[in-house]
């Protein structure tokens, strides 16, 4: 090697080591970055040798990014703070429900806030991407190896809109005492809520009769106006393994006028009310108890105590939302309603070194990066997310500070080569003197 060689290699050192200096300096000013990742230079040595010819042999310092490294996870007071708990990435968006599938990205900054139209943001300006649920509860088919079907994650103005009661179940006790008297007591009513086809809150009325005959009751059933629909008396067992579920329907009538209208499935214990409250009659399922069954009302000695299950809602405005593990952002509705949004999946690729940093904490695909997938989130190799965390940055400080005073060290004593080549140059240019 020439003394000239010498010089070069000293200068590659020097803007290496400055390099890996740039690097360190933008660890330690994102140490606190929610999601970041450290880069660092690895050195590199280089030569413009071709073939078997000799060469000057220099250094190079390429920037490497370390992805793999998670940072720990800070427990926060935003339900929309998201942290992933392993392996994988949020897919984000430059735009709202961006149609350019090169504007998404990959990032674990899970800083996510409502914007002024209710879509998640984060800090850095992007938005979360996922996949809809829709109004029967599924997400149907989508394809999770593209971001084609993705849409933004929105968590403002989100109604839900009324649920007709098409099923009403009973559930309780009749007191067995009170029948069979020669002179019964006074019927016990209760009352069921139920929502018309427009979210109209209306009841039905229900009187449980004690007859004079041992474990018989007749029961009545009424709208909210007080219209008489019909009625069934329902006999119950008194011995054997079935004492206390109803044993038979009889005396079936219905009082209804039409197109309202009031029937008893005996072998099932289903009594059907057709109700005259719109263009189309609604049609309500009422589970009495099937016969030697305990899967409605029952009938033992004791307190009268009935309720009723319905389903069915009023209109409702969302109030918050929750995500769980798997990545489900469920809407929780002031009618009391909880409804599944939207499916926030974890991102993987085969290579993440292969990922291209872009500004504000995230990486665009490459051709280096390989094949890609959207999963569940907390299945398969994926992660699980957690709200109401921020993934720290990876970067430790204390590493940082001892390459640090490395990079210094290797920069002055390259610098000490070029000063004792300089030396050595000005020695040679004397020897003519």
């Amino acid at each position: 090697m020439s003394i000239s060689s010498a010089l070069q290699t000293g200068v590659s050192g020097l803007r290496a080591n400055s390099k890996a200096v740039g690097s360190i300096s933008e660890n330690i000013a994102n140490s606190n970055t929610v999601g970041y990742r450290r880069g660092f230079a690895q050195m590199v040595t280089t030569t413009a040798s071709g073939g078997s010819a000799e060469g000057v042999l220099s250094v190079e310092a390429v920037k490497q990014v370390d992805i793999a490294t998670a940072g720990g996870l800070i427990s926060t007071n935003s339900s929309t703070d998201l942290a992933i708990g392993g392996n994988g990435f949020f897919a984000v968006s430059l735009n709202p429900n961006e149609k350019v599938q090169t504007n998404y990205m990959l990032t674990r900054a899970g800083s996510f806030l409502p914007d002024e139209q209710g879509n998640l943001k984060n800090a850095a300006g992007y938005f979360l991407s996922g996949y809809p649920y829709g109004l029967d509860g599924s997400i149907g088919s989508v394809d999770r190896s593209s971001f084609k079907q993705m849409e933004t994650v929105n968590v403002g103005n989100v109604n839900l809109s009324a649920g007709v009661t098409t099923s009403i179940k009973s559930f309780g006790n009749l007191p067995s005492q009170d029948t069979g008297l020669a002179t019964p007591g006074a019927p016990f009513v209760t009352t069921s809520e139920l929502f018309s086809a427009l979210g109209e809150s209306q009841r039905l009325s229900f009187s449980w009769a004690p007859t004079t005959v041992a474990n018989t009751w007749d029961l009545s059933i009424a709208d909210q106006n007080g219209d008489p629909l019909g009625g069934v008396t329902m006999e119950f067992s008194n011995s054997g393994p079935a004492a206390g579920s109803p044993l038979n329907y009889s005396n079936v009538t219905s009082t209804a006028t039409a197109p309202a209208a009031f029937s008893v499935d005996g072998t099932t214990g289903v009594a059907t009310v057709t109700l005259n409250n719109g263009a189309v009659p609604q049609e309500i399922n009422i589970t009495l108890g099937r016969p030697g069954a305990f899967d409605g009302v029952s009938q033992f000695a004791g307190d009268f105590s009935l309720s009723f299950d319905r389903d069915g809602s009023s209109v409702g405005q969302l109030i918050r939302s929750e995500i769980s593990e798997d990545g489900t952002l469920f809407g929780i509705f002031d009618n009391g309603m909880r409804r599944a949004l939207y499916d926030i999946p974890v991102a993987v690729v085969a290579n993440p070194n292969g990922l291209v940093e872009v500004k504000g904490n995230a990486y665009r695909l490459s051709g280096e990066t390989g094949s890609f997938s959207a999963l569940q989130a907390n299945s398969s190799t994926v992660g699980s997310i957690n709200a109401g965390a921020l993934e720290a940055s990876n970067v430790d400080i204390a590493q940082e500070m001892t390459d640090l005073i490395k990079a210094q060290r290797a920069f002055s004593t390259n610098a000490k080569v070029i000063t004792t080549v300089d030396d050595m140059m000005d020695e040679t240019t004397r020897l003519k003197r």
